[in-house]
């Protein structure tokens, strides 16, 4: 496997990176410990215009400043007070869009997951929705503003996971009801059938 370019990120379309995620692996080495999972959901959050996102209107604070990065920098951010959930900036510096990687299927150093997240067993609930996949893959909000393409946080290609247009569902976002008519955009993109992929029931 080969990681994703700089290029991958670097495309002006958020929607269409956030449909490329999927069947992707991201991969961790926290504190030595490998961790891996394939992606199998996503959230696509549009620069400045997006009343779900958090740069909605040119909104600039110590919190999101992650997301004006570069591409391919991480954008971690904390909900609820203990959530830490894992985003990869997009298209260009000061842009800020950005994709929430909603959900994972678990792959390399399961039991090291399994110890980070308080579970006896693994069931799909390890790295369903992304809270569980920032627990499970040793994220946190030290984290946000890391280069994609080094080595504590990285995307890899999967070639032989390549997925066709019928394999990818699509849907409204998930908990941006505050959004008004935004959080009505098909937005969230998932493997279908796949048991990681969080909230409503897929087809």
């Amino acid at each position: 496997m080969k990681k994703l370019p700089l290029k991958f990120y670097q495309h002006k379309d958020v929607l269409h990176i956030a449909r490329q995620l999927l069947g992707k692996i991201v991969v961790t080495n926290i504190d030595g410990i490998f961790t891996s999972g394939r992606i199998v959901e996503t959230e696509a959050y549009v620069a400045l215009t997006d009343k779900a996102s958090h740069s909605f209107n040119g909104k600039r604070t110590a919190r999101n400043e992650h997301m004006y990065a570069p591409a391919g920098t991480a954008y971690v951010y904390i909900c609820y007070g203990m959530h830490q959930m894992l985003n990869v900036v997009t298209n260009s510096k000061n842009i800020p869009d950005a994709v929430l990687i909603r959900a994972v299927e678990p792959l390399l150093g399961i039991d090291d997951m399994l110890k980070r997240t308080g579970k006896v067993k693994l069931d799909n609930t390890l790295t369903k929705g992304p809270g569980n996949v920032g627990k499970a893959l040793g994220i946190n909000k030290s984290h946000s503003g890391l280069l994609l393409l080094d080595d504590m946080i990285s995307i890899y290609e999967d070639k032989a996971s390549k997925l066709s247009d019928d394999q990818i569902g699509a849907s409204k976002r998930i908990g941006v009801e505050s959004a008004g008519a935004d959080a009505l955009l098909p937005y969230r993109f998932y493997i279908r059938g796949n048991k990681y992929v969080s909230a409503r029931p897929v087809r």
